[in-house]
């Protein structure tokens, strides 16, 4: 099991030396999010200044993006540093799709997501062996690929391609066609064993895929000190209170509680909702225990589940240095 780190929401010019850090204390990947910057940009940052860090999106929005950017963007950062990115991908919802990006929402989200995964596989292939570009699908028509803009072949072309998503539809999806899932934070052991991973698995069979192929890439929450527990509840409390992640709650028997976290985001009653997380769900969503014992209690929970493991808790050298250090040692 690996530990990566996620990249805090920095201007570039700090990007260098926590990547550089990163890769002197061990970690493994580095992670970018798309919420206020872009997540590729600190790639390029990445490639050129580490040498062993792998390093990727969780996540480019995909639907904000036509499949021939997101294929020359990954197809640059897997150049510049020798097949070390991975492009992770989201759908987002639909209210930022269209009123913040002013894109279209497709009335099949796992079908359009299929069709640009595939996109981007064709334009890669065409890139690599000069077989003509010919994708033709219900959401994109890609037929022209003069030399002028084919960037060519490159050392590394097989890109991997994790997907986003917290429900059945889009685990099956990674089964079929991705190489790894990002597995949300707002999850549980028993979400993980009872529903994505069946799912993925069943993906993998229709596809008539090894199930090992996938790859799964947890980020979780973690208590090792007791001012983490507010800011740990604050955002189980606003992830529970997503309609669309309603099934993680239900499958623990937790609908109402996250029926009424709706109705108080609805309202703007964000101070009121982390009271709602009760300890039960604290210890259900979150590994707690203290620093010295955190990666053996990381590695017992998700031993069989998954292949990487990030902290919600973004990684900040000079900020809990020892903390961080203790972790990376305990996974060696």
């Amino acid at each position: 099991m690996d530990l990566d780190a996620i990249l805090p929401l920095v201007p570039l010019e700090k990007v260098e030396p926590i990547a550089r850090a990163a890769e002197n204390v061990g970690f493994k990947a580095l992670w970018s999010a798309e919420t206020i910057h872009n997540p590729f940009l600190p790639g390029a940052i990445i490639a050129v200044n580490t040498e062993r860090l792998c390093f990727g999106t969780s996540i480019a929005v995909s639907f904000a993006r036509s499949p021939t950017t997101l294929a020359y963007t990954a197809w640059d950062l897997s150049q510049a540093s020798n097949g070390r990115f991975i492009l992770g991908l989201g759908t987002q919802v639909k209210a930022h799709i269209v009123r913040r990006f002013g894109m279209p929402w497709p009335d099949s989200v796992v079908g359009k997501l299929r069709e640009q995964i595939g996109a981007m596989r064709a334009l890669w292939r065409s890139w690599q062996t000069g077989e003509r570009l010919n994708h033709r699908g219900e959401f994109y028509k890609l037929t022209l690929m003069a030399p002028f803009f084919n960037p060519g072949p490159i050392k590394h072309p097989d890109i991997p391609i994790y997907i986003a998503g917290v429900n059945t539809g889009l685990a099956r999806l990674a089964g079929g066609v991705a190489d790894g899932f990002l597995v949300h934070p707002f999850h549980s052991r028993e979400y993980l064993q009872q529903v994505l991973k069946p799912a993925i698995a069943s993906g993998a069979d229709i596809a008539q895929r090894e199930n090992s192929e996938i790859k799964l890439s947890a980020t979780v929450f973690a208590i090792s000190d007791p001012e983490d527990e507010l800011f740990v509840r604050s955002q189980l409390s606003f992830y529970a209170s997503t309609p669309s992640y309603r099934p993680v709650m239900a499958l623990h028997g937790w609908e109402d509680t996250a029926e009424r976290l709706s109705r108080f985001a609805a309202r703007g009653k964000w101070e009121e909702m982390p009271s709602l997380i009760s300890d039960d769900m604290l210890a259900t969503f979150t590994v707690i225990t203290d620093r010295d014992h955190l990666p053996q209690s990381l590695m017992t929970r998700y031993k069989g589940l998954v292949d990487r493991i990030s902290l919600y808790k973004p990684y900040v050298p000079g900020e809990r240095d020892e903390f961080w250090q203790v972790l990376v040692d305990g996974f060696e």
